[in-house]
């Protein structure tokens, strides 16, 4: 039975037993601690049409497609589809700021196109593969983000997914424990610049950014190739130019374009979202849109799910930022809060996950920057940051933090939330 004709006349997937759309084709994936060809039968009961399963000992009729490799099967589906529809894809990826990047780059091409474009944080293994499944003739281009905390994850996403157009938005520390060190953190971000050096891909790069230029030399590219398409922050000699205008707390930029200069007034906190922003704006310019919907795109996007927003309480000004953290994103917060003109600061920071051999350095190191920044309150959550030198308030777990602020209220602060989401300083908010 071919799989992709199945997927034509049934063009809903679902991998989860209680949740199956009427005539939707389940796939049994495994993993660490389950086995979803158990689940097979409860699907189709459930309303699948199909169950697509790799044990044969659970096919008791025409229903089951019986494969060699469910996520294999799921992952070439997802090629062939997006292959067939010819729809042209932006593949994403970076250390830090690819979710708000695609965010952007999605509201900005919805000026002119029919846009799809990755939900939440689906950007692995699974996730691409299902976002590519949810394509339809109807969408003109989709921006497709790739994740990874492990050598090799992106250049078989950017095999699946076959972008048109890449971008890495920035490489920093972070997944240590998985890369190994910073230089693995590059080599596996460069394999979407790899593959499309192999493909005749476009790539859109942050110029004034050293490493991505590097990288992207080191792929194959000459500073100067046709199928680099530059943006740059405060400099020149790009396809468009940005410069900050204003961060009080949201962030304004100009923008220059071969079609002449605007300025954009976002919604997003913090001036290291200003490479993002340029980022969407090159992209939009590059695929024919006017400064006034590339304006439009970026203005009317306002952040959401703890990345980058603004909480005004009854107590607080909020900047929250608790979606992800890492070395990189961590310095940028803090700087960024450092220089925004406004009194008092309180900052409550969580420990930054998957760090491995570098944990401990990297947590004092943030410590160093919280001290230089003087802010008036500090408080620490998380057993590395316990295990820091420090003067501030640190506490092992969130619930600690919670009884602290329950008798040490603040009041009528800006306070900046940021940690990497395991910590869950989210549940901090509504004592602020």
């Amino acid at each position: 039975m071919n799989l992709y004709s199945v997927f034509q006349q049934h063009p809903v997937v679902c991998t989860d037993s209680r949740n199956c759309p009427e005539g939707s084709v389940f796939f049994a994936l495994r993993g660490d601690n389950f086995d979803a060809n158990l689940f097979a039968a409860k699907a189709l009961q459930n309303g699948c049409a199909f169950a697509v399963v790799d044990n044969p000992e659970v096919v008791t009729d025409e229903r089951y497609i019986l494969v060699e490799n469910v996520l294999e099967a799921l992952q070439q589906l997802a090629r062939e589809h997006r292959q067939a529809l010819g729809t042209k894809i932006v593949g994403i990826t970076g250390t830090n700021g690819k979710t708000t990047t695609k965010e952007l780059i999605a509201s900005v091409l919805k000026q002119k196109f029919n846009v799809h474009f990755t939900q939440g944080n689906l950007n692995n293994h699974i996730g691409v593969p299902l976002t590519l499944l949810q394509l339809t003739a109807a969408h003109e281009m989709a921006v497709i983000e790739m994740g990874a905390n492990h050598p090799g994850e992106i250049k078989i996403l950017s095999e699946i997914a076959c972008p048109d157009f890449g971008i890495i938005t920035n490489v920093g520390k972070a997944h240590l424990e998985g890369f190994g060190s910073f230089e693995g953190v590059k080599k596996t971000k460069g394999e979407l610049y790899d593959y499309a050096r192999t493909h005749g891909a476009g790539l859109f790069i942050n110029s004034g950014n050293h490493f991505l230029m590097e990288m992207v030399q080191k792929a194959g590219f000459e500073a100067d190739d046709k199928h680099l398409i530059k943006y740059n922050l405060n400099g020149s000699a790009a396809n468009v130019n940005g410069k900050v205008t204003a961060s009080a707390p949201f962030v304004s930029l100009s923008c220059v374009t071969n079609q002449g200069e605007f300025n954009a007034d976002t919604r997003l906190i913090g001036d290291y979202n200003a490479e993002n922003i340029l980022a969407a704006a090159t992209i939009g310019n590059y695929f024919g849109l006017s400064n006034e919907e590339i304006k439009r795109g970026l203005e009317t996007y306002e952040p959401k799910n703890n990345r980058s927003q603004l909480m005004v309480t009854d107590k607080n000004k909020l900047i929250v930022d608790a979606y992800n953290a890492n070395p990189t994103s961590m310095k940028a917060a803090i700087g960024n809060f450092a220089t925004m003109q406004v009194s008092p600061k309180a900052a409550i920071l969580g420990d930054m996950l998957e760090l491995g051999e570098y944990s401990a350095d990297e947590h004092q190191a943030i410590v160093s920057e919280l001290e230089k920044a003087g802010f008036e309150q500090v408080v620490l959550v998380g057993p590395e940051f316990v295990a820091c030198k420090s003067v501030f308030h640190t506490f092992e777990k969130v619930e600690e933090a919670r009884v602290f602020l329950e008798n040490n209220p603040i009041e009528a602060y800006y306070v900046l939330i940021k940690g990497s989401r395991g910590i869950k300083l989210e549940k901090l908010i509504e004592l602020l």
